[in-house]
């Protein structure tokens, strides 16, 4: 399933088509919209892959706009040039949403407070 956002950072903004991926952690941007934008990395993590291959990338902050969901500050893992636009579960627990699998579509959860 693909969603539109609009990725935003420093009065710039990119509309990107995100594949919802609820096995990704974090949301990943392509090489060309983060340059597009000029985010600068501020860490670099190690990722495993499905097949078990071991990458690492560098990470930044991005404000995203999700129509219908509002705005939010997410995590963002900065690709290269093989990597596509991920939406990923952190991003969406941060705007309280989930990926309803049978729907094929976004939802709100139903956060607990602890």
């Amino acid at each position: 399933m693909y969603v539109a956002g609009i990725v935003k950072h420093h009065g710039k903004e990119v509309r990107v088509n995100f594949l919802v991926d609820s096995g990704a952690t974090y949301t990943v941007l392509t090489e060309r919209v983060w340059r597009e934008l000029g985010l600068e990395p501020i860490g670099e993590m190690e990722f495993i892959l499905v097949d078990g291959t071991i990458i690492r990338r560098r990470i930044s902050e991005a404000l995203l706009e999700l129509p219908g969901y509002g705005e939010r500050h997410t995590p963002v893992v900065l690709g290269e040039s093989e990597d596509e636009n991920l939406l990923g579960i952190v991003t969406l627990k941060i705007f309280g949403l989930i990926l309803d699998p049978f729907k094929r579509e976004l939802r709100p959860i139903r956060a607990l407070m602890k």
